[in-house]
């Protein structure tokens, strides 16, 4: 069953204290909505977060993991590190990734495996740049990393997979896709996951929207019958914002 979902990644900000603030604004917050609320800080703060959270109905995820279970990586963190302080949901293939760090759709399939591996949902980002929208392009480039990076999984691993278009045109640009354009999108997203998989699979998933929401725009946009949430950014770093957004649905 489709459930609705905020999540906000706060990418590269807040140092513990920040990170400790930040959580104290959002628990005073009021949730008026069904919405899962999940947080996302960085790595250094995850334990922290966690265990600030641990009586409320805020899930601290992970924006980032390795693919391997252990070895000479350093700077990285594997799929069991973080079920061992209780993440149970990582982000994976955010666009800043792909742009910073070369991160390819045959990386992203080997960290897909291992999270669901480690019985970690995923929150699987994929979307194009403002070139492949000029071109028309929309579609090919958001179906073939959909396809490259998931395809491969049996049926019964989209239970632990949650969907996230980022019009990457749209993300720290000021500029959002209209509402219709993100319907249109999710639809197509959809209707791929259909061809394949079938009809339960795709009315199931849950997919959500990741580019510059914000509370003067979040109702409409979840308002379309695809759209099932949001991964938000800058907004996710003000409780007051985040907690409109939820509040949206």
């Amino acid at each position: 069953m489709r459930k609705h979902i905020v999540a906000g990644n706060w990418k590269m900000n807040n140092d513990l204290a920040q990170t400790s603030s930040l959580i104290s604004e959002l628990k005073r917050q009021s949730k008026t909505s069904d919405a899962e609320v999940m947080i996302a800080p960085s790595f250094t703060n995850l334990w922290h977060a966690f265990e600030s959270t641990r009586e409320d109905d805020i899930e601290v995820i992970a924006q980032n993991m390795h693919f391997a279970e252990n070895g000479a990586y350093t700077g990285e963190v594997s799929a069991s590190m973080l079920k061992s302080i209780g993440v149970k949901t990582v982000i994976l293939g955010h666009s800043e990734r792909r742009a910073y760090y070369n991160e390819t759709d045959e990386s992203l399939a080997k960290k897909v495996d291992a999270a669901l591996a480690n019985d970690l949902r995923v929150i699987f980002c994929f979307g194009e740049e403002l070139a492949d929208r000029k071109a028309g392009n929309e579609e090919t480039v958001v179906e073939r990393q959909i396809k490259n990076a998931l395809f491969h999984l049996e049926a019964l691993a989209f239970k632990n997979i949650v969907l996230a278009y980022e019009p990457v045109w749209a993300i720290g640009t000021g500029e959002t896709a209209s509402p219709e354009q993100a319907q249109d999108m999710h639809a197509f997203i959809r209707k791929t996951l259909e061809s394949t998989y079938g009809n339960a699979i795709a009315d199931d998933m849950t997919i959500l929207y990741g580019g510059s929401v914000k509370p003067n725009n979040a109702k409409e946009i979840f308002g379309k019958p695809d759209v099932d949430g949001g991964l938000i950014g800058g907004a996710s770093l003000k409780a007051e914002d985040f907690y409109a957004i939820v509040n949206a649905f």
